[in-house]
């Protein structure tokens, strides 16, 4: 679970992590901050991850233990091989679809995430926009997972939209 939080301060961002670092831990599920490695580390949370413009990698690996996690985006070749090379231990790869929750993201597409995935050897994860509608598109990309928001959060029975998105990902092609 990733906690992603913009809009308030430095203080209620590590209260709000605390509390749903307890629930995740409860059910053995890591908590993962979005951008601020120092709030990660205030809460307790498992690990961050942070973006081309937040603190860099090498500099955050430098600060943390090897037991906490650090994932990067990257949405170039290079950039997946600086942040395996500077210490992340997985990487966020797109937005492949438009995307709601980040309508300015940049768009790179299901070859590119595929290239990605074959230049590097930690874990890769799609990003952005991804629904049950078109995760068909990038089943064999070589990510090791998707993330997903709306194609969750937007739906009336989530529990039920998580099992047919699982579903969907694991038909034969």
């Amino acid at each position: 679970v990733q906690l992603r939080e913009k809009n308030i301060s430095y203080n209620e961002y590590i209260s709000k992590a605390v509390e749903i670092r307890e629930i995740c831990h409860k059910y053995g599920v890591p908590l993962i901050i979005n951008d601020n490695y120092r709030v990660a580390l205030a809460s307790g949370a498992d690990g961050v991850h942070v973006g081309i413009e937040d603190t860099a990698v090498s500099e955050i690996r430098k600060n943390v233990g090897d037991n906490f996690i650090i994932g990067a985006t990257a949405k170039t070749i290079e950039q997946a091989q600086k942040a395996q090379k500077d210490g992340a231990d997985y990487l966020g790869v797109g937005a492949v679809f438009p995307s709601p929750t980040k309508t300015n993201a940049i768009r790179i597409t299901p070859e590119k995430l595929t290239e990605i995935c074959k230049s590097i050897s930690i874990p890769v994860v799609a990003i952005g926009g991804i629904n049950l509608e078109n995760v068909h598109l990038i089943k064999n990309c070589g990510q090791s997972g998707i993330a997903v928001v709306s194609a969750l959060f937007s739906q009336d029975d989530i529990k039920e939209s998580a099992e047919r998105l699982i579903s969907e990902l694991r038909k034969e092609t």
